[in-house]
């Protein structure tokens, strides 16, 4: 026997008295297959289990394709969901603001992966979260294809958790957004209404909700049948299916997913430099929850609209002869308003 044998041997320690549990990462995989195997789509090639995901663009389609890729967080709603244990939602806001920014080039969401860190592994709370992952994918007809779910005690607090996702999606070349060279001063800006928050602004959403003194559990103040918790926890809307044909079609010129910054910040990021959004802000009435954080905060419009997207998730920017064939096609197709917000304007 060897002095480091009789060092290390009287100890027995293991991964699992370190705060490490494999068996449980192995049961998560097995419980979370079924979820992302219910996600392919044309193009996925193998599943879980192997050190790299794989996908084939010419199975999906692509002929001459640019990839674009994203990848995000859910920000402080998190803080929300552990708070409420309410876990089942926040995994389709992970995914949409992946496959909102990439959407907003033009590109069609192809796959997706997850990054699921904590400090102990609760396989009911994290499966609860990848089934939500699931199902925003097949919103987006994108495949969860991969992941990882990594134990890192010392590093989280206890039941504490972190998320953060990875998109991969194409477009044909000639297809990219924006396109540039086709805007107009007095083209159209579309909005699409948002369903909430989404996931942005919720620092501020926080303490707002901490200076009422409101509980989690309490009914929501502008929507009495359901708990503040739950109403504030409502996904961020995934835009594939709405915007895609509408993509393919050539009907949109270019793009903006309305996140963190609001219309402030966001809708300038899809324009060339000779031209600036005017926005109608009569047609821009602030859905009832944003006016309750208002109200309650006391937050001045300007900080509204550069924090919150204010009831519009994303903007298109169209042909002003389009206009009735876009908004047919949103209503018809996917029960979307197309709400004229603005147009473009030479600065």
């Amino acid at each position: 026997m060897t002095d480091q044998d009789k060092t290390i041997r009287p100890n027995g320690l293991t991964y699992k008295n370190a705060g490490v549990d494999i068996d449980a990462g192995d049961e998560l995989v097995r419980r979370i297959s079924p979820l992302a195997k219910a996600t392919n789509r044309a193009g996925v090639m193998g599943g879980l289990g192997g050190f790299g995901g794989l996908f084939d663009l010419k199975a999906a389609g692509f002929i001459d394709p640019i990839l674009v890729s994203g990848t995000d967080g859910v920000g402080t709603k998190l803080e929300i969901a552990i708070e409420t244990g309410i876990h089942s939602f926040i995994g389709q806001d992970l995914v949409a603001m992946c496959v909102n920014d990439v959407l907003a080039q033009g590109a069609q969401p192809l796959f997706f992966l997850d990054y699921f860190a904590c400090s102990k592994l609760d396989l009911d709370v994290a499966t609860a979260v990848v089934a939500g992952i699931a199902d925003g994918c097949k919103l987006a007809d994108c495949a969860l294809i991969g992941g990882e779910t990594a134990e890192m005690p010392g590093m989280y607090e206890a039941n504490k958790y972190d998320l953060a996702g990875f998109c991969v999606a194409a477009a044909e070349r000639d297809a990219l957004l924006p396109r540039h060279v086709a805007m107009r001063a007095g083209d159209l800006l579309i909005g699409i209404p948002s369903s909430g928050p989404h996931s942005n602004g919720y620092s501020l959403i926080r303490k707002i909700v901490a200076l009422s003194g409101l509980a989690w559990s309490a009914p929501c103040p502008w929507n009495k049948e359901i708990a503040l918790a739950e109403a504030l926890l409502i996904p961020t809307k995934i835009y594939v299916k709405s915007v895609v044909p509408l993509i393919k079609a050539g009907l949109i010129k270019g793009l903006a997913h309305i996140t963190g910054g609001g219309l402030t910040e966001n809708t300038p990021r899809m324009l060339p430099d000779h031209l600036v959004p005017q926005y109608d802000y009569e047609a821009l009435e602030l859905p009832p929850v944003f006016r309750w954080l208002q109200e309650t905060g006391g937050v001045a419009l300007s900080e509204m609209h550069r924090t919150f997207n204010c009831g519009i998730g994303m903007v298109l920017c169209i042909a002003p002869e389009n206009f009735n064939e876009v908004s047919h096609r949103l209503i018809v197709d996917c029960g979307d308003e197309a709400i004229v917000i603005g147009q473009l304007a030479a600065k």
